[in-house]
C-alpha cells in the first residue's frame, strides 16, 4: 500500500528519462508544479519538444549517462528500456532522489496517481498501480461531480481566510464556519456563473 502526500516542487529538479508518449504524459502532469523538468532522450516526441522552445523544460537530446540524476528530487523513468530502467533507479537511488519507472512496480518508489484538477482542489486517485484504466475511469466520474466552481470557492476561500483567522481564534469555530459556508447555496451560485453574488453571500456569513 502507498503513503499519499502532495508535494512541493516549486524549483525544485525533476529528471525525466525518455521522449516518448509516456514521458510526454508524466511532463504534462508536472506542468504548473513549479517544477525544473528535465528530460533526457535522444529522440523526444513534438510536444515535448515544443516545450522545451516555450523553455518551459529543459531538453537534452542524449542517451542517459551516468550523473544525471545528481541534485533531483524525482526521477521519472519513462523507457522501453529494462536495463536501462535499472541503471537509472539504481544511480537516482544513491543519488537521493524517489523514482518512478513506468510499468514496473519493483523500480518505483512512488506511483503517479489520477489527478482532477480545479483550481487550488487537487484530488488524487490512486489503485496502487493495479489499474490505471480504473483510475482514469473514477477520476472521469468525480469530474462530473466536483467541477469548476468548486476550484472558484477554494480561491474565494483561500483570500477570506485571513480575515476568518482574525475574526475566529478556536479552530472548531472557523470549521463551523466554513461547513456554514459550503451548506449556505454558495456553489449553486458559481455554477450559475453568478461570481458576484457567490461574493456577497459569503461576506454576508463572514460578517454574521
Amino acid at each position: 500500500m502507498f503513503y499519499p502526500v502532495y508535494l512541493n516542487l516549486n524549483h525544485k529538479r525533476v529528471v525525466v528519462i525518455g521522449g516518448g508518449e509516456v514521458a510526454e504524459r508524466k511532463v504534462e502532469s508536472l506542468l504548473g508544479t513549479g517544477a525544473s523538468i528535465v528530460v533526457i532522450s535522444p529522440e523526444v516526441t513534438s510536444r515535448l519538444l515544443a516545450l522545451a522552445e516555450e523553455e518551459k523544460l529543459e531538453l537534452h537530446k542524449r542517451p542517459y549517462a551516468p550523473g544525471d540524476c545528481d541534485g533531483a528530487t524525482l526521477v521519472l523513468s519513462a523507457t522501453n528500456d529494462a536495463e536501462l530502467s535499472k541503471t537509472v533507479f539504481g544511480d537516482a537511488t544513491r543519488s537521493g532522489a524517489l523514482v518512478n519507472t513506468a510499468d514496473q512496480a519493483a523500480l518505483c518508489d512512488f506511483i503517479m496517481p489520477a489527478v482532477l484538477r480545479r483550481g487550488d482542489i487537487a484530488i488524487a486517485i490512486s489503485t496502487s498501480g493495479a489499474s490505471p484504466g480504473l483510475a482514469a475511469r473514477l477520476r472521469q466520474i468525480i469530474s462530473e461531480v466536483i467541477g469548476p466552481e468548486y476550484g472558484q470557492l477554494a480561491e474565494m476561500l483561500s483570500k477570506a481566510r485571513p480575515e476568518i483567522q482574525h475574526r475566529l481564534q478556536a479552530e472548531d469555530e472557523r470549521k463551523a464556519l466554513q461547513y456554514r459556508i459550503l451548506d449556505s447555496g454558495i456553489i449553486e451560485r458559481l455554477k450559475e456563473n453568478d461570481r458576484a453574488g457567490a461574493e456577497r453571500l459569503l461576506r454576508e456569513i463572514i460578517g454574521s
